[in-house]
C-alpha cells in the first residue's frame, strides 16, 4: 500500500488530481496486488506544489520534479523498480505537457522498515499486511 509524493513548482501540472490517481493506479498495477479495497483505498499519491524559488539545483535551475515512492519493505522486485521509474517519469512529463521534463524528473524508491508502515492506527509488518489482505479476500469470497 504505497504512498507517492510528487513535488513540483506551482503550475507544472494542470490536473493534479488526475495525475495523483494515475500514479496510484499505475503503481498498484506494477505491484500486482489483488484488486481489493485494502489496496485501492490505501494506495495514494499526493501532489505538492512548491513556490518559485523553493527548489534549486547547483546551477540555480528550478524546473525539476521529484517523485518519492514509499512502499513496504520488499514490495518491488528489480523489474518492478525499473518499471516504476520508467512509467512514472513518462506520466509526469505527459501530465506537464513537457516531454523534456523526463530528463528533469527524479524518482526515489523508498522502503519502510518492517513495522514502519502505519495503517488504521497500527504499525504493521509485511506479514501483518499480507494477513490483512488474505482476510479481506476471504471475506469477499464468502
Amino acid at each position: 500500500m504505497p504512498m507517492i509524493d510528487v513535488y513540483a513548482t506551482t503550475g507544472t501540472f494542470a490536473d493534479k488530481h488526475g495525475l495523483a490517481a494515475l500514479l496510484a493506479t499505475t503503481l498498484k498495477g506494477i505491484e500486482q496486488v489483488p484488486d481489493i479495497p485494502l489496496f485501492r483505498k490505501n494506495t495514494a499519491a499526493f501532489v505538492h506544489e512548491l513556490l518559485a524559488g523553493d527548489l534549486s539545483n547547483v546551477e540555480g535551475d528550478s524546473d525539476y520534479v521529484r517523485v518519492q515512492v514509499l512502499t513496504n519493505a520488499g514490495a518491488l522486485n528489480r523489474e518492478q523498480q525499473l518499471a516504476v521509474v520508467e512509467q512514472f517519469t513518462r506520466i509526469v512529463a505527459d501530465a506537464a505537457g513537457d516531454e523534456a521534463l523526463a530528463e528533469r524528473t527524479w524518482v526515489l524508491l523508498t522502503e519502510a522498515v518492517p513495522g514502519g508502515w502505519g495503517l488504521a492506527g497500527r504499525a504493521h509488518t509485511n506479514d501483518e499486511l499480507v494477513q490483512a489482505a488474505r482476510a479481506e479476500i476471504a471475506a469477499l469470497q464468502d
